[in-house]
């Protein structure tokens, strides 16, 4: 059976509606596909001389991009899904620098540049006046300073994308529940009672891993961050006929919305067609889901009172999802002793949302140890070249988790000093980015600003990461202790 056989023909939207997956993301055509040959320069057209038989469990950014890095290295890869066809459920997702540096690496830049959405800027605004007290200048700036763009794309699109680059060097197989593992083969029991043999199995099955249990010793509870998000996509046609609504797709910046214990996140996608919502607020019942239907009614009843145009937004969403946050604690470790299961992604370093990094946190693992695996030689590698990946992958996926949750704090502080506090550093870093854009310099010391997206410093140690960079600098500095007389080149 081809994979593209197996690529659900409808997707849903965050609005709870279908639409034919054609009209999500067009097939690409001969000329997307040729862009695509640039893949063939990855690790320097470097490619294991030792070829692995890998499984990656979980189809779904993780996974896919794992995949397709692995097969590019030279690996036979194959992909167990539990669900019986590959689609997705979401809204807009954010493409940062440190992603997309890798995805017009892969090819993907011209594909991007169509479906995806630019900001101009970052702009922050009191909830009840809708006052601006943050702005950080985007756009082509962004792309100056890091070398790689800044995008909003709805997350089906980019699925689809990485599918369609994925699907043609691996094996996908839907309907493939896994059920149990036995570490020391490896093999995978399916829930048909199939067994699947494997040299290495990559647990890219999510938040709800079933693959990180083996990992951990048992099942580790998730802790609730006492906050849910509705989600919801609004056509900007009903956006651009409103006088006080259009300003947001005539000039699409990322906008959001801090009032206490709740914020909103408002930004273009595809190609400004629709308009996407992420409405954070308390929220302590019900289970960790992406897909539960939320209440309208009780969605606008928690923001009454904000400024109107968020009324005016809220008005024009007929359905929304709730997905309820969760928390985890980072993993001592991400590879099983056995050294036959390492995970990678939200199975092992699930992202709350308030910095935007949870899909390139499971891209950039996917591309180091793609690049890592890539100098494969002989089975004694395997083991070191996993702790390898661990070693460049932990400290930083730690850091961004952490990141995520002072943001949590700092968007929620209710009127007061401290609310004053923020958005006097907020308003300090927005005059400087404005003299900035004025042609002016800079002289203001953004360290430690409550606008995370300000900081200098930050920006760069998150922005200008590169995944293949970091994995190349590894080999250069250890990967002569690896070289054994079987090995070398």
């Amino acid at each position: 059976m081809s994979n593209k056989s197996i690529m659900g023909n409808r997707s849903q939207t965050a609005t709870g509606t279908s639409e034919p997956i054609e009209n999500v993301c067009a097939q690409w055509d001969a000329s997307h596909k040729a862009d695509l040959h640039f893949a063939d320069k990855l690790y320097q057209g470097r490619r294991a001389s030792l070829s692995l038989n890998i499984v990656v469990v979980g189809c779904g950014l993780g996974g896919l991009t794992a995949a397709y890095c692995l097969a590019q290295a030279g690996h036979k890869v194959t992909i167990l899904e539990a669900a019986p066809t590959i689609g997705d459920i979401g809204a807009g997702i954010q493409l940062s620098p440190n992603l997309t540096r890798l995805l017009i690496r892969w090819g993907l830049g011209k594909r991007l540049k169509e479906v995806a959405v630019k900001p101009e800027a970052l702009t922050f605004r009191r909830w009840c006046t809708g006052e601006t007290v943050a702005w950080t200048q985007w756009g082509g700036a962004i792309e100056e300073k890091y070398g790689a763009p800044y995008y909003h794309i709805h997350r089906a699109d980019f699925l689809r994308m990485v599918y369609e680059l994925a699907e043609p060097n691996c094996t996908i197989r839907t309907n493939c529940r896994v059920l149990s593992m036995n570490t020391s083969k490896p093999t995978l029991t399916l829930e048909s009672g199939e067994v699947v043999h494997a040299d290495l199995v990559i647990g890219a099955d999510g938040v709800k891993s079933t693959l990180r249990q083996y990992v951990v010793g048992g099942v580790d509870q998730p802790r609730p961050t006492g906050d849910a998000a509705y989600r919801a996509i609004i056509s900007t046609e009903k956006l651009l006929r409103n006088p006080d609504l259009r300003p947001l797709v005539e000039t699409p910046e990322m906008v959001g919305w801090m009032g206490p214990r709740c914020h909103i996140m408002g930004y273009n996608i595809r190609a400004k067609r629709e308009y996407n919502l992420v409405m954070v607020h308390p929220d302590n019942n019900g289970d960790e889901s992406w897909t539960a239907e939320g209440s309208t009614q009780r969605m606008r009843a928690e923001f009454a009172g904000w400024e109107p145009r968020i009324q005016k937004l809220l008005a024009m969403i007929p359905s929304t999802l709730n997905w309820k946050l969760m928390d985890r604690d980072p993993l001592e470790t991400w590879i099983h002793k056995d050294g036959k299961l390492v995970l990678l992604g939200d199975s092992c370093h699930p992202m709350l949302p308030y910095r935007a990094q949870g899909s390139a946190m499971a891209v950039e693992d996917a591309a180091v140890l793609g690049n890592l695996f890539s100098h494969l030689a002989h089975r004694s590698q395997i083991v070191p070249l996993l702790h390898a990946y661990q070693s460049i992958r932990y400290d930083r996926a730690t850091a961004t988790q952490d990141a995520s949750r002072l943001n949590q704090h700092s968007f929620h502080l209710p009127d007061g000093p401290q609310q004053e506090e923020r958005d006097q550093q907020m308003r300090a870093a927005m005059e400087d980015a404005l003299r900035i854009a004025r042609g002016e310099r800079s002289t203001f010391n953004s360290a430690g600003n409550s606008n995370q997206w300000a900081d200098e410093e930050k920006n760069t140690i998150q922005f200008g990461y590169d995944a293949d960079e970091e994995a190349e600098k590894w080999w250069r500095k250890h990967g002569h202790t690896l070289m054994g007389p079987r090995s070398r080149m």
